[in-house]
Parts: structure tokens; C-alpha cells; sequence
């Protein structure tokens, strides 16, 4: 017993001694708060501070290189009697529902037809992630030639076919500029849907397909029936995504037309850009963006209050 004890104290003086840094990150309570430390300093640093900062400015009639004096809620009072203000709140909301449902459609479509098996399968899935992939600003200038009255490939695929005699001013006629606008959107945002959803295909069983197609069910039947059901969360969540990112476009529009013409393609961003920084009033400029987040944080609450409840049936 006694040598056995003596062996044990040996054994434990030759342990190297743990300092208090190690011991505290051995915590399981500590090392999680040292992994997230960067996050949170990332989050608050880009995030929190410039929505702080924007609450801020929003309540004072700060100008570029004027502090500015706390004013109350006399720039919301401004905007809300602002007619260009309320286009761009119709504009944004028209802008964002369309969009959403054809990326959606569209993006379904594709999802489905990739996840069936044929040769080239994993070149298709690469390339069509290029609209995604591509710089935004980049894909847009070429648009902008796309569109271009005089230069238009467009136009000239359009008049070869005999659909028109005249030539057609996509970004400058105010009946077409935000359809030309929702376009380049759709033709951006399908890749996201499209990959993200074969993402959720890929984890749906094909037996549940098999059992369905021999119980006698249809294509059609068996997409109702049992992928929709199934792919419904995955869904709802990519929506949820791409209706904030939508919603907050800005360098598409910008490139496009600026918000024009006479305000027809005017959203949320670019107005509060152009209020903000291109006339210097950078209080009304983040009243206007300010005025995003209520609009915000209700699509969201509702979406996730909806997810909740199809996860849980």
C-alpha cells in the first residue's frame, strides 16, 4: 500500500501543472465563449453598431459633416408625407412578391429535373450556379447591354422573330423598367432555389417515392403528396432568405436604372442612398432605411411562426 501510494505521488509531480488559461478553456461553459467571442465581435462590429448608429441618426437632422440635433420623430412624420417614399414602399413590395414566386417556381422546376439521373449531371449542376456565382455588378452591366435600346440583343432576337417593328426602351420606359428590373432578379436568384432545394430533395427517401408509385400514384400525385410535404420546411426557410435579401436589393437596381425612370424602379436602398448620401441628408436617409425593419421583422416573425407549426405537425 505504501509503495503503491508513493508510485501515485511520483506520478502525479511529473504531470506538467495546467495554467489557468487551460483549465478555463478545458470548461466546456468557457471554450464556448471563447469560440464565440470572434462572432460576436463580428456581429456587433458590422451589424449591431450600424443599426445602432442608424436609430440614431434617424432621430436627428445630421447632415454630411453636421452632427446634427435630436429632432424626435420629425424625419418618419417627413417620409411618411413623402409621395416618392410611398412608390418605393409599393415598388419594393410588388418587386419582392414577383420575384419570390417565379425564383420559386422556376427554382422548383429545376430542382426536380436535376435530381433525376442523366449523363452530365454534375457539369449541369456546376453551371448553373454561373448567374450566382458571377459578381453581381459584373452580370448586371451585362444586362444593361442586354437592354439597351440601341444595342439590345434583345430587341434584335425580338424584331428577327417579327414580334416588333420599333425598337423597345426596356430601362427607360416606365411600364418596363421594374418588369426588366424583376427579370435580371429572377434569372440571378434561381440558381439559390434551384440548388438549395435538391439539397433538400437529396434528403427525401426514394423508397417513400417507390411505395407511392406501386400503391398506384401518379407523378403528380406523389410530388403532392409526398416531396412537397417533406420538402415544405426546407422551403420555407430558403423563402424566408431570399425575401430579406430581395427586399434590401440595391446593387442590381442601382446598375440598372438608379431608381429610375422618374421613379419607377425606386426601392427602399436606392432611395435611401440617394437621400442619404447622394443629397447629404443622412438622417432621412436612414429614416428610410430604418423603415425597412418593421416590414422586416414581421415577414420574418410570420414565416418562422409558420415553420414552427408545419414542424411540428
Amino acid at each position: 500500500m505504501t509503495f503503491t501510494s508513493f508510485a501515485t505521488r511520483r506520478a502525479y509531480a511529473r504531470r506538467p501543472q495546467r495554467g489557468p488559461i487551460t483549465r478555463l478553456l478545458e470548461d466546456e461553459r468557457w471554450l464556448a465563449v471563447a469560440l464565440l467571442l470572434p462572432t460576436i465581435v463580428l456581429l456587433g462590429l458590422f451589424i449591431a453598431y450600424p443599426f445602432i448608429k442608424g436609430v440614431e441618426l434617424s432621430v436627428t437632422d445630421a447632415k454630411v459633416g453636421v452632427p446634427g440635433r435630436f429632432v424626435g420623430l420629425q424625419n418618419f412624420r417627413q417620409i411618411w408625407n413623402d409621395g416618392i417614399f410611398h412608390v418605393a414602399v409599393w415598388n419594393t413590395c410588388v418587386y419582392t412578391a414577383v420575384t419570390t414566386v417565379f425564383k420559386l417556381a422556376l427554382g422548383l422546376w429545376l430542382a426536380l429535373l436535376l435530381n433525376n439521373n442523366f449523363r452530365g449531371k454534375a457539369f449541369t449542376r456546376a453551371f448553373i450556379l454561373l448567374p450566382f456565382i458571377i459578381p453581381t455588378v459584373l452580370s448586371t452591366l451585362a444586362w444593361k447591354w442586354m437592354f439597351d435600346p440601341t444595342f439590345s440583343v434583345i430587341n434584335w432576337m425580338l424584331f428577327r422573330l417579327g414580334l416588333i417593328s420599333t425598337r423597345i426602351n426596356w430601362l427607360g420606359d416606365p411600364n418596363l423598367a421594374l418588369i426588366s428590373v424583376m427579370i435580371v432578379n429572377v434569372w440571378r436568384g434561381v440558381p439559390f432555389y434551384a440548388i438549395s432545394l435538391l439539397a433538400g430533395l437529396q434528403t427525401i427517401s426514394p423508397e417513400l417515392n417507390e411505395a407511392a408509385a406501386i400503391d398506384g400514384a401518379r407523378a403528380w400525385q406523389r410530388f403532392r403528396h409526398v416531396t412537397w410535404p417533406l420538402l415544405l420546411p426546407v422551403t420555407l426557410v430558403i423563402v424566408l432568405f431570399s425575401v430579406i435579401q430581395t427586399f434590401a436589393d440595391f446593387q442590381l437596381v442601382y446598375v440598372l436604372t438608379g431608381g429610375g425612370p422618374a421613379n419607377a424602379t425606386q426601392l427602399f436602398a436606392t432611395y435611401a442612398y440617394q437621400i442619404g448620401i447622394g443629397t447629404g441628408l443622412l438622417s432621412e436617409g436612414a429614416t428610410i432605411s430604418l423603415a425597412v425593419f418593421p416590414v422586416l421583422l414581421l415577414v420574418v416573425v410570420v414565416q418562422l411562426l409558420y415553420i414552427r407549426r408545419v414542424e411540428t405537425y
